[in-house]
């Protein structure tokens, strides 16, 4: 894979750094595509995909590895084709399920650098706050980004600072007597108030602007840039 145009901003030692990174990603929706395409393509060549969901026609307008023609095929499944298609040295893992307490374990097999929280489901990322922590593993999480429409709204921040957000709020509320941990907990998390709907509304833009903040703060954490 060609990074000629990265190694002039980040040099040849920090190229080595990112393909050496072991990256496990849970949730491929939007933020979570986003945060994918952008790792590969930052040369990111070790990295465990976790999803149990299938893609549908109402993923196509904000998650990148949606189109017309791969319905119901699972995410994780065409993410591996489409990284491979990319990057053709990348190692390429899949946990092809929904986490749950149950097999809470699955997404520990192996070491990882850092673990990417990009899931809808709150228990997993209050236990993966826990479990990041007493692991030594760096967490980045995604907070809420459906029914937003501001994406310059969007910042990286840690938990304990979140203010608006009320799926923030609730992860806080949830994680209890392990609250001391939220300083160290990494979240991409918005400003916008929440617009009153129905149904999660969602664009392409909000969701894919968290996972594109969630690579860029980890590709800056890795090189010191």
């Amino acid at each position: 894979m060609n990074l000629t145009r990265l190694e002039s901003l980040i040099g040849e030692e920090n190229i080595n750094k990112i393909k050496k990174l072991n990256i496990l990603i849970i949730g491929l929706g939007g933020v979570g595509g986003y945060a994918i395409e952008s790792l590969i393509r930052c040369g990111v060549q070790n990295i465990t995909l976790v999803d149990g969901d299938t893609i549908k026609p109402s993923n196509i307008n904000r998650q990148i590895i949606a189109t017309s023609k791969n319905n119901d095929k699972y995410k994780t499944r065409e993410w591996k084709k489409r990284i491979k298609k990319i990057n053709k040295n990348a190692v390429v893992n899949i946990i092809n399920t929904y986490i749950t307490d149950d097999n809470f374990e699955l997404l520990f097999g192996e070491k990882y650098d850092y673990i990417i929280d990009a899931c809808d489901t709150t228990k997993v990322k209050v236990r993966l706050v826990k479990e990041c922590h007493d692991r030594g593993i760096k967490l980045v999480s995604s907070m809420g980004t459906a029914n937003k429409m501001d994406a310059t709204k969007l910042i990286i921040t840690t938990l304990d600072k979140t203010e608006t957000d009320p799926l923030a709020k609730k992860v806080r509320k949830e994680l209890g007597t392990y609250k001391e941990y939220m300083k160290d907990v990494t979240v991409v998390t918005s400003t916008e108030k929440a617009i009153n709907n129905t149904m999660l509304g969602s664009t392409a833009f909000v969701p894919g602007v968290a996972g594109l903040l969630i690579t860029n703060y980890i590709i800056k954490d890795v090189t010191n840039i």
